[in-house]
């Protein structure tokens, strides 16, 4: 028997995303967005109300980046989900994470996540909420690579559980993509 849930967002699993931006004084700002993911081959999309710091940011400099959250960042991860940047202007240093400046795009990269997604906006609709910037570069902490290739096994990615409110984690491989529904061939 299915179980009517309404109009709900209830796609799983929702990518936990971390966005960098600067502030008007140089500091860096981070958020926790979790409603986020390709807009297309060179884009990224992320659903981000316009009373985040962030939003103000990404506005002003016409750039951001987008890191993924792993079971190693989950605490500063959660805890830039939880503290505005409109009330608490040392934010990104109390969450204890670091940054260096993008080498791409005017926005900082945070160095203690693996895959930096570094991009300029292309536009931020404010009724909707609708966030979307192209991708100008990606850097990839090689510590989570195998063969050239990421390795969702090393990266040990968070997802988020929507319908509960609570953090997964991805850290396992099970089979390839393709090769499970050749076994109905």
């Amino acid at each position: 028997m299915r179980v009517s849930f309404g109009k709900k967002p209830l796609i799983y699993p929702q990518p936990v995303l971390i966005i960098g931006t600067y502030n008007e004084d140089g500091s860096v700002n981070a958020m926790n967005a979790a409603w986020g993911g390709v807009g297309d081959d060179h884009q990224v999309f992320l659903c981000l109300s316009p009373e985040h710091k962030t939003v103000e940011n990404i506005l002003k400099r016409k750039a951001f980046t987008v890191q993924v959250a792993t079971e190693d960042t989950a605490v500063p991860s959660d805890y830039v989900g939880i503290i505005s940047g409109n009330n608490e202007k040392d934010k990104f240093k109390k969450s204890g994470l670091y940054a260096e400046k993008s080498q791409v795009v005017d926005a900082p990269v945070l160095t203690d996540y693996p895959i930096s997604i570094e991009c300029s906006l292309i536009s931020y609709e404010k009724e909707h909420c609708h966030c979307f910037g192209e991708i100008q570069n990606v850097t990839v902490d090689d510590k989570v690579l195998t063969d050239k290739k990421i390795d969702v096994n090393k990266l040990k990615p968070l997802a988020f559980d929507i319908g509960n409110g609570a953090y997964l984690s991805f850290s396992r491989t099970f089979a390839k993509a393709f090769d499970i529904g050749k076994k109905l061939k």
